[in-house]
């Protein structure tokens, strides 16, 4: 087949037709080597990255269970292991231990007091007449001092609920932990930030199983009980959720 002379090409010459002695070469296919429309661009020669898996080296919030069982993050405390339910019976255990030894020395000491009370304030109203002045004065005086030792040991009693009622609540409140979780290593804190629950919470916390000592103690025992009944593996109970703890292993 021939071409016209190409007026351009002074050696008369005819240019291949296309494609002749060399390969064809395909279009690379789509978005090989080159970035798409309407795609953001990445840098030629460089890998692309991947975004982190949420929480790989990233602090967790507040309250966020591990992935190992047992442990919580916590903030200003990081990851911290949540105590047991053995341990937290344990510390109870030692915490009515030391009560039971207080109480008891004080009521023997108040026993013993109003024994004393007793025997100096009583009278023998026998060596006066029956009927006399002296002898109604005798048993009036009797009867008061009677009053006066059931009035003490009231007040005793009272004086011994008040104990129970600060050993629990200001230790909790303010130091993070009775005698007995001391012992133990164990330490009450809020959730939200790792701190000691404060007088508002330690009360929260006290005062819940308490009211449940209206149900002749079921109440009270329940709520101690209900951290196997917590399913975010915090061993919350009801009133750790109430005061917004957690009772942690130091």
């Amino acid at each position: 087949m021939s071409y016209p002379p190409d007026p351009n090409n002074p050696y008369g010459q005819q240019p291949p037709p296309p494609g002749y002695g060399y390969p064809q070469q395909a279009p690379p296919p789509p978005g090989y080597g080159y970035p798409q429309q309407g795609q953001p661009q990445q840098p030629y020669g460089y890998a692309q990255q991947v975004p982190p898996q949420p929480g790989y080296g990233y602090p967790q919030p507040p309250g966020t269970i591990q992935a190992n069982n047992g442990y919580i993050s916590i903030a200003n405390l990081g990851t911290v292991r949540i105590a047991t339910m053995g341990q937290r019976f344990l510390a109870r255990l030692l915490d009515y231990i030391v009560t039971s030894v207080i109480v008891g020395i004080a009521m023997a000491a108040g026993l013993a007091g109003a024994v004393g009370l007793s025997d100096k304030a009583t009278k023998d109203c026998t060596v006066y007449d029956a009927g006399s002045t002296a002898w109604n004065d005798c048993l009036d005086s009797n009867t008061q001092a009677g009053t006066n030792i059931v009035l003490a040991f009231f007040g005793l009693l009272a004086v011994i609920a008040v104990f129970g009622l600060l050993y629990e609540w200001l230790l909790v409140g303010l130091a993070g932990a009775t005698i007995g979780k001391m012992a133990l290593g164990l330490r009450v804190v809020r959730e939200h930030d790792g701190q000691h629950p404060g007088v508002g919470g330690g009360f929260i916390r006290f005062i819940i199983p308490m009211v449940g000592n209206l149900l002749c103690g079921v109440g009270t025992l329940l709520v101690y009980l209900s951290p196997f009944f917590d399913n975010s593996g915090k061993l919350q109970g009801w009133h750790d959720r109430a005061a917004s703890t957690v009772v942690i292993k130091k």
